[in-house]
């Protein structure tokens, strides 16, 4: 299965993961512009975006370069809805890494949600929602994801989940070197 070519649904009890829809702007919105989140959302190598967006309009705007991205095949975002509280609380972004450092050939993923769902159990039934999927998806040997150190609840949920801290940095695009990585093999 190739995720640009048919994104799946995936469930769980709690949550629901699908690709996001410009109708998710308005719940969204309230997700980028939450400042006790933005230190959590992973901007490493994303062109300066710290994925901050204040506005509905910044928002949207967002929404439609991600629309493109997956089109073009360079990324996946999907939304994560919380089926109890029937809303849209974040989204996964997932893409393949094609690089000359440790970490060719991954599938990186990037879980944002908003700062009230930062929680170690939460943050681990969203992660072990998809990343059984990742492989299969993106065609790739691994799974990266970041974590600093003082994620301490995101840090928790995916030791839980078996990702282990990399030693290695990430060597961004513009010969930049990136931290906090973890990885599932």
């Amino acid at each position: 299965m190739n995720i640009y070519e048919n994104c799946p649904v995936l469930e769980n009890e709690r949550f629901l993961l699908r690709l996001v829809e410009d109708g998710d702007c308005e719940e969204l919105q309230k997700v980028y512009s939450d400042v006790n989140a933005l230190p959590f959302f992973n901007s490493d190598n994303c062109d300066g975006d710290n994925f901050y967006y204040e506005t509905q309009e910044r928002m949207a705007e967002a929404l439609a370069f991600w629309k493109m991205s997956y089109e073009n095949g360079w990324f996946a975002r999907l939304a994560i809805l919380d089926k109890k509280a029937s809303s849209v609380i974040g989204t996964i972004e997932l893409c393949l890494r094609v690089s000359e450092d440790a970490f060719n050939n991954m599938g990186i993923l990037r879980v944002d949600v908003r700062s009230d769902y930062e929680k170690e159990e939460v943050l681990y039934q969203i992660i072990t929602l998809i990343v059984p999927h990742i492989p299969e998806l993106l065609g790739c040997e691994g799974i990266l994801t970041k974590a600093p150190i003082y994620a301490v609840e995101r840090v928790k949920a995916i030791q839980k989940a078996g990702f282990t801290k990399s030693e290695d940095f990430l060597i961004g695009k513009n010969g930049y070197t990136y931290d906090g990585y973890w990885t599932k093999k």
